[in-house]
């Protein structure tokens, strides 16, 4: 990996890059709509997660592209001695990027947000028909520990 890139939180102006890395894969293309202009519910959900402190939108920055992104949410518990949580979520890294090691950069960059934010426990899911990003996070040191279940609430695509 590159050492230029760099780790920040995202801004808004990130949003179009974030999302077409979202959609530039088999699953993300079913799910995601990078035309541009982007739909709004992608700003809308970007302001409601910038403004939540329990929220942390994550980019790897390089020659100023935006080439890596993951969501981190800080969940507060009551058990575990009222510990907190990191969740992990939507990890990207651009494909021209990939395998050069800046998932694991990325994934140890926001374990350390987690140890700093007093986490007792960082946690992930990833979807069953990618074995080989569950090799890559047991190689990070994570355990497939519990079963995850999904319910679908409601049916819809992205697009109007």
């Amino acid at each position: 990996m590159s050492d230029s890139v760099i780790f920040r939180r995202a801004v808004r102006a990130d949003l179009e890059q974030i999302v077409a890395m979202f959609a530039d894969d088999e699953l993300g293309r079913m799910r995601e709509d990078p035309t541009l202009p982007l739909d709004q519910r992608y700003t809308d959900a970007f302001d409601i997660l910038d403004g939540d402190t329990n929220q942390f939108l994550l980019v790897g920055e390089q020659a100023g592209g935006v080439v890596a992104y993951l969501q981190i949410t800080f969940i507060q518990h009551l058990s575990r001695l009222g510990g907190i949580r990191g969740q992990i979520e939507s990890v990207r890294v651009a494909l021209q990027f990939r395998g050069q090691g800046l998932g694991s950069a990325l994934t140890r960059e926001a374990i350390r947000l987690c140890a700093e934010r007093r986490c007792s426990l960082v946690q992930l899911t990833t979807d069953v028909t990618r074995e080989k990003t569950k090799t890559f996070y047991e190689r990070l040191g994570f355990v497939a520990s519990h079963h995850g279940m999904k319910l679908a609430v409601v049916e819809s695509t992205l697009r109007k």
